[in-house]
């Protein structure tokens, strides 16, 4: 693996921004429920709803971006997103401050940060393509996904005080400046790396290019698979922590503080299984690596059905996180670069974003429908259904090995 600097300064300057970003958002973290709950004196179904149909409806709004960010540069397109976050949510604490703020207001503002996190999505990895050759793209992931876990063991414990010393809007604008010195980060990589838009580029979208992402992932029979794979692991996986925290500081008594500890530690897997990506790639391949990690991030969240109270049931809670992000961690580095090598630099962005789009909208129905069946059934049953199911995902890992592209992919320019 190559040290600090090894992949030039522009991703130097990339990776900055993604991890400011990335610890605004952790810092954040369920800050717009305890919003609605503590300002707005919101009910259950209400803070559900900022969740799933903010999400839901930002995953729609963001369908026709996916095209439109094909034909664009994409480092305009990463700033011009940053900076909608960063307004977006700035508006949070102005109405707060101005005694208007609302609960639609709430959602709307959901909805925006959801479109534009999916757009940024899509840009980035067409923008991390232009930057990086194919053999650096599992090494460029792994740091990101390092980081990822990183800021979620620093992130949640520091927002944590800033809402307990200022209230929750305050983490909100600290997200909101977090996203301003992300767009001030990917501005500095600088704009003479990319190519200028050509006339396709220049073009209006049509109506055909809406499913133009779709249409790459279902044909290609190695992305199907995993395509499919992602998409019901994470929705299953989200859409039982609800009924989780509903169990463990409802029905077995956990204290808040100690329910946070249950899923910080175990992200201390995620840190451990990134940087072990490019060693294990390395000795048993990509594909290899692939499957396993897919199929032994499965077998861990069937166990959380059988969680009790007491030191016991939170050492479990800790254990069956542990190992199912240690696995994540292996798995997302490898899973992202994946997509990247086999998808076409002309077709990134819209596979990307139909990628996220999916993913948020199954999370969304996913969550909705375990709510229902955590009604019906009660939290812990509903949990254990979402485990057994979970068990199955394995089946939708690609079987073989990518093969090369047809085409060959462009070099990008190095600095």
């Amino acid at each position: 693996m190559r040290n600090g600097h090894g992949l030039g300064r522009r991703f130097g300057w990339l990776w900055a921004a993604y991890g400011t970003s990335a610890l605004g958002t952790w810092l954040a973290f369920g800050a717009f429920p305890l919003i609605a709950i503590e300002v707005l004196d919101a009910g259950p179904a209400q803070v559900a709803a900022i969740s799933s149909v903010g999400a839901a409806v930002g995953a729609a709004v963001a369908v026709p971006l996916g095209p439109w960010v094909e034909f664009r540069r994409k480092r305009p397109v990463l700033i011009t997103m940053d900076m909608v976050r960063c307004v977006a949510l700035l508006t949070i604490p102005a109405a707060s401050a101005l005694g208007a703020l609302t609960f639609l207001q709430l959602l709307l503002v959901t909805a925006v940060v959801a479109a534009a996190d999916i757009t940024f999505r899509a840009a980035s990895g067409a923008y991390l393509k232009t930057l990086l050759p194919a053999e650096d793209l599992l090494v460029a992931n792994a740091r990101f996904e390092s980081t990822t876990w990183t800021t979620t063991i620093v992130g949640p414990p520091l927002g944590g005080a800033v809402t307990g010393l200022l209230g929750p809007v305050a983490t909100v604008a600290v997200d909101a400046v977090s996203y301003l010195l992300s767009a001030l980060g990917i501005r500095a990589t600088g704009s003479n790396h990319e190519a200028s838009p050509g006339r396709r580029e220049m073009a209006h979208t049509k109506a055909g290019d809406l499913l133009d992402g779709w249409r790459y992932i279902l044909a290609d029979p190695t992305l199907r698979p995993l395509f499919f794979n992602t998409a019901l692991f994470n929705g299953l996986v989200m859409a039982a922590s609800p009924l989780l925290a509903v169990l463990m500081l409802g029905r077995l008594g956990f204290a808040p503080w100690q329910y946070g500890l249950a899923f910080a530690v175990p992200a201390i897997g995620g840190l451990l299984g990134s940087r072990l990506t490019r060693p294990l790639v390395t000795r048993f391949g990509q594909h290899q690596v692939l499957v396993a990690a897919g199929a032994l991030r499965a077998i861990w969240p069937v166990g959380l059905a059988f969680v009790g109270p007491g030191t016991g049931g939170l050492l479990l809670v800790m254990g069956v996180e542990l190992g199912l992000i240690f696995c994540c961690g292996v798995f997302n580095p490898v899973s992202a670069t994946y997509r990247l090598q086999r998808t076409a630099t002309d077709r990134v962005a819209r596979t990307l974003s139909a990628w996220a789009v999916t993913t948020k909208a199954s999370t969304a129905l996913l969550t909705a429908a375990w709510g229902v069946l955590g009604g019906l059934l009660g939290p812990r049953t509903a949990i254990g259904l979402a485990g057994v199911l979970l068990l199955a995902t394995p089946l939708l890992l690609p079987r073989r090995a990518a093969a090369p592209l047809s085409r060959p992919e462009p070099a990008p320019i190095r600095t």
